[in-house]
């Protein structure tokens, strides 16, 4: 937003849009590590890491990674994801040159990235390949890891156990209850806890943000589109048929300002707001009263449907 916003002052943003994600990723990925023992998307479903050896040995998340698997896991975590994305921009800028062939075709330079064009794909499949086969080991229980890259950073995901989430709690609450005597001291609580404060943040407000967006991909989709258009497409409903389940039931006289109860001239007409038909105030009052139904249709009413009309004379 800063970059289309003012590009002469903050345009370097958008071109080094990855190298300040992978610092903030970085930032990010640190503070789980060392306060949870696991990465950002790993806290949020309740797993951490342990060092891959002796499955009935699993320390606490507060105890942390060993620093060798600490730092494994930050730059498998961070540093992959971001080399994968350079390649991906540089073959698709070498595929731009080599369609509009901006080299000449006998220099070595176009010979080598066409020779590195024509192996890219098997090598991502190769890599690809990799992922799938230890996701399938791993289904089938052959594996401890469900992806490579924690195997090479020497660690397996585990879930949190109730002692974890009582040591998390209890450092969190130690952290906020122990006394700050220096100056330099308070500054780094202080630190401390506002990083603290937008993790957890960032931490709940996920679980929000996906579904919103989940909601929206919903509301928007071209299947749910349809199924709204359709709805509001059908045809209005008829109105409903006369009840005339009742022998007594009245018939409707043939001349409009006559009573159906008295077969008279109305007298203070009045209309019944269930079914829409007039009777004299007297006859109405009196049946509903009785009845508690409209006289013509049977649909349930009370005195309070009864509503009188006033000709303009009056």
């Amino acid at each position: 937003v800063l970059a289309e916003s003012n590009p002469g002052r903050y345009g370097f943003l958008w071109r080094r849009f990855d190298e300040i994600y992978v610092l903030l990723d970085l930032l990010l990925q640190q503070h789980y590590l060392a306060r949870c023992s696991a990465s950002f998307s790993e806290n949020f479903y309740s797993l951490k890491r342990i060092p891959t050896g002796d499955g009935r040995q699993q320390p606490l998340v507060t105890a942390g990674l060993p620093k060798r698997q600490h730092w494994k896991s930050l730059l498998l975590l961070v540093l992959v994801p971001y080399l994968k994305g350079k390649l991906e921009k540089l073959v698709a800028t070498l595929r731009e040159e080599d369609e509009y062939s901006i080299h000449p075709p006998s220099s070595s330079w176009k010979r080598f990235y066409r020779a590195f064009l024509a192996a890219y794909p098997f090598v991502n499949m190769s890599w690809e390949g990799w992922f799938l086969i230890q996701q399938l080991c791993y289904i089938l229980g052959k594996a401890q890891h469900h992806s490579p890259l924690l195997r090479l950073a020497g660690v397996r995901l585990v879930r949190l156990t109730a002692q974890d989430i009582q040591a998390l709690e209890k450092k969190a609450t130690g952290a906020t209850s122990s006394p700050a005597h220096s100056i330099k001291a308070r500054v780094q609580s202080a630190a401390r806890q506002a990083l603290g404060g937008i993790a957890f943040s960032l931490s709940t407000g996920l679980s929000l943000s996906v579904f919103f967006l989940q909601f929206l991909d919903w509301w928007y989709s071209s299947e749910n589109q349809e199924t709204i258009k359709s709805l509001t497409a059908l045809p209005t409903p008829p109105p409903p048929v006369h009840l005339e389940q009742e022998l007594s039931s009245a018939l409707l006289p043939k001349v409009k300002s006559l009573c159906p109860l008295c077969r008279k001239i109305r007298v203070n007409a009045t209309v019944l707001s269930t079914s829409g038909f007039v009777f004299c105030y007297r006859c109405i009052y009196s049946y509903v009263k009785t009845h508690q139904r409209c006289p013509i249709t049977g649909y349930t009413s009370e005195l309070q449907h009864l509503v009188k009309l006033y000709s303009p004379e009056s």
